[in-house]
């Protein structure tokens, strides 16, 4: 059964310390994917929320340096999330924390003046064609032939259902699916064709699959947030959408209002923070979440709030991780 929860988890979640110990034994006897022993699943879930990702960046670097890279079997990505937990199975940790504040936070990236325009808010041409491929390249063979599998959440854009993509056989549709978790149409791009689907950003559909991981049959599940608790608590987005939601909805009616609606996470919550949910069973689940905010949001190019965000992220795993001994 759950454990006792972890003292320094957020009041509003409850943070099963057992998963931080199955890892730290892991990494002190050497486990490695493919042949492990202990009979774990430990799954890495990783939330979107565009440059909010900077917090993830953060954390996943924090993983990185403490020797838990190898430590998981599956890891789970949503929009930006998709992007940093790639990051974290190709060891690219340092490049996830980086990203946001050095390459991402520009106007090649986000250009509000491109509102009302044919082009993009946020042209995920400068991300996939140019960062990650001349600036910090990503090894999309690597990531095919990893013995962790990413699993990348994205949106059937004919039904708002959300789909797991696995295990993609080359370079050019790795990139189709990473264009298709982080597509929004009029802020992003249209959907994006991979065989005869089109999809669009994960997080509309489900933007944090910890219930997915548990029926994949993960019996340890480490989610990272990128959002504060109070953050995603909040029921009530305000009394009127921001333009750019509001736009989106002249193109798809109703869609602006799910892309940045914080009750999508409402389901995924009530698993964190509940150590007696039904859905859990006898699985152990965590959370990790930036202390307090440093007021990024989706679109936010401030880079030195990003760099905030990046921080605060790196010390909310460090604070996980030091609060838990391993008998």
């Amino acid at each position: 059964m759950p454990s006792a929860p972890l003292p320094s988890a957020p009041a509003e979640l409850s943070g099963d310390a057992e998963v931080v110990r199955a890892l730290l034994r892991r990494r002190a006897e050497g486990s490695k994917p493919l042949a492990r022993e202990d009979g774990h699943r430990i799954a890495l879930v990783v939330g979107g929320g565009g440059m909010r990702g900077a917090y993830a960046g953060g954390m996943v670097h924090a993983l990185e340096t403490a020797g838990l890279s190898d430590a998981f079997d599956v890891v789970y990505g949503v929009s930006a999330g998709a992007f940093v937990g790639t990051a974290l199975v190709l060891g690219h940790g340092y490049d996830a924390s980086r990203i946001f504040p050095d390459d991402m936070a520009c106007k090649e990236f986000i250009d509000p003046r491109r509102l009302g325009t044919r082009k993009p808010m946020v042209s995920l041409d400068h991300l996939i064609d140019h960062i990650l491929v001349h600036v910090k390249p990503t090894d999309w063979d690597a990531l095919r032939d990893s013995p962790v599998p990413v699993r990348v959440v994205v949106t059937d854009a004919a039904d708002m259902t959300p789909h797991m993509l696995e295990r993609l056989p080359d370079r050019d549709t790795w990139k189709r699916v990473m264009r298709a978790t982080a597509s929004i149409p009029w802020l992003a791009g249209p959907p994006v064709l991979v065989g005869d689907r089109r999809y669009l950003d994960g997080s509309v559909s489900d933007p944090m699959p910890v219930a997915r991981a548990l029926r994949d049959g993960a019996t340890h599940v480490l989610a990272l947030l990128t959002r504060t608790v109070p953050e995603l608590r909040r029921s009530d987005p305000g009394p009127r959408p921001p333009l750019w939601a509001r736009g989106i909805d002249v193109v798809v009616p109703g869609l602006g209002a799910m892309t940045q609606d914080v009750r999508r996470h409402a389901d995924s919550l009530d698993l964190l923070s509940d150590a007696a949910h039904p859905g859990r069973g006898d699985a152990h689940l965590m959370a990790i979440a930036p202390a307090r905010s440093a007021g990024v949001r989706g679109l936010t190019t401030d880079v030195a709030r990003i760099e905030e965000a990046v921080v605060l992220g790196r010390e909310a795993v460090v604070a996980a991780l030091q609060a838990v001994s391993v008998p």
